[in-house]
């Protein structure tokens, strides 16, 4: 087992035996819970919704060779720039290149995941140029010097209190402030950085291949703000993110915002495509869009678990699962966390260093169940397990470990071989400092449930 893995596992029992952070989560996802099926309930047919969202996402993804130019030669004939990054330091140092060709000193960021992936702040403030968040909620985890909790609320995990506490220490705000008070405080810091600074980076929601535009959804108007002051817009945009008309936006914002966060739209819903021309008033002077590989070209390859690329990022997944809301986001290691971040992560950052994620579910199928897109999520874990153990990534201890169990389970008489008192032993032996830390072990019964309907059986024949 790999240090990831391990790392995982201390993470996660911590957390899943932390009454505060479970009370936490447990308030923030029944609001959203409520709000969701409120949401959904406005939909006239929602699975006929969904099934358009998958059957277009699928024909993307298999002519994505073919959009993606379209998308390109678009965008520029507006005057845009497009760069092309296959990970993530090439795009880290396109990025540079754009700074230190216009000698820019500050960076302002709205929010995006695809920023997070390729640790964006971190490596432009190792290049002496600061790099502000704008969203409120990676605004507050940026402050706490910690990755993004959930990829569509980055600060779930902290209560109001937590906040008020944090402001309090940092600008003196007091420290029973109000949420209203505390974005208050927030807007008034952050409005002196957007005129100030040089460049604005935001992701995408959506690449639109027939006009050559990007569509960003937001609630809190940074990303505007963002991309309306600096002289410099970058956006950077997996290449999944890729649709083939503006006229599916009819589809997909109202599904997006409904499974993110329960509103029948987002509040700012912002196409743009290109830097500001002639005849308009405001907009940046140059505009680029960044599209990054980083490892989707290979679940691309892979025929039966490409469908991870149709994924939207509603974030309904996470909050729907039992693994994430007991171990939390942050024992991922990962941008991507919950049932989706499981499934695509091992074919981002490498299956030998991240196939555990797969593993770290139940199988319950809620993900699927919920996806606005219809990603068998719990069939594409399933898969990922087959390939590690294709591929021979497991440990010569856990092939003889599932060898043993299987052969075991596949005849009764095997299973009854040992007795319960046999078998508690074992457990005992084996399994209480791994899996009984916390927890009371099970008891097995001293007779197997065949054997005792077996004798029962006789029982009422002898009579």
């Amino acid at each position: 087992m790999g240090n990831t893995a391990a790392d995982f596992l201390v993470a996660a029992e911590e957390k899943a035996f932390d009454t505060r952070h479970r009370g936490i989560i447990n308030f923030n996802i029944g609001k959203y819970d409520a709000s969701v099926a409120r949401g959904l309930s406005r939909i006239a047919n929602l699975d006929n919704a969904k099934k358009r969202g998958h059957v277009i996402k699928w024909r993307v993804m298999e002519n994505l060779d073919k959009f993606l130019p379209e998308f390109e030669a678009n965008f520029q004939r507006r005057g845009g720039k497009v760069i092309w990054a296959n990970d993530a330091a090439e795009a880290q140092r396109e990025i540079l290149n754009i700074v230190k060709k216009t000698g820019a000193k500050s960076v302002i960021k709205s929010k995006s995941m695809v920023t997070e992936e390729i640790h964006l702040n971190e490596f432009l403030e190792t290049n002496g140029v600061e790099s502000l968040e704008s969203d409120l909620g990676e605004y507050i985890v940026q402050l706490l010097g910690q990755k993004p909790y959930h990829i569509v609320t980055p600060a779930m995990h902290l209560s109001k209190e937590d906040i008020a506490k944090l402001f309090h220490e940092k600008f003196g705000t007091p420290p029973d402030a109000t949420p209203e008070q505390l974005a208050q405080k927030a807007r008034e810091l952050l409005r002196e950085k957007y005129l100030q600074a040089d460049i604005g980076v935001t992701g995408a929601n959506f690449l639109i291949a027939d006009t050559g535009s990007i569509a960003v959804s937001e609630n809190e108007g940074n990303a505007r703000l963002s991309t309306t002051f600096p002289k410099i817009h970058i956006a950077i945009v997996g290449i999944e993110k890729m649709i083939p008309s503006m006229a599916d936006l009819d589809l997909y914002w109202p599904m997006l915002s409904t499974h993110g966060t329960g509103q029948n739209l987002t509040v700012y819903n912002t196409i743009l495509s290109g830097p500001r021309q002639a005849d308009e008033t405001d907009g940046p002077e140059e505009m680029y869009v960044i599209l990054l590989d980083n490892g989707r070209t290979n679940l691309l390859a892979q025929k039966e678990q490409r469908e991870g690329l149709y994924c939207i990022r509603c974030g309904a997944c996470l909050n729907a699962c039992p693994i994430y809301k007991n171990i939390g986001g942050h024992t991922y290691n990962t941008s991507y966390s919950g049932p989706i971040g499981s499934v695509i992560t091992p074919h981002l950052r490498g299956m030998e260093e991240f196939k555990h994620l797969s593993n770290a579910s139940s199988l319950c199928g809620k993900c699927s169940e919920v996806c606005p897109v219809k990603i068998e999520i719990h069939k594409m874990l399933l898969l990922n397990r087959r390939d590690a153990v294709k591929d021979g990534l497991v440990t010569t201890k856990e092939k003889w470990g599932w060898g043993i169990w299987k052969k075991g389970m596949m005849k009764r008489g095997t299973m009854d071989l040992f007795g319960g008192k046999m078998k508690n032993y074992l457990m005992r032996r084996f399994f209480k400092k791994t899996w009984g830390h916390y927890r009371e072990m099970p008891v097995v019964a001293d007779k197997s449930f065949a054997k005792q309907w077996q004798e029962r059986q006789n029982n009422n024949t002898a009579e």
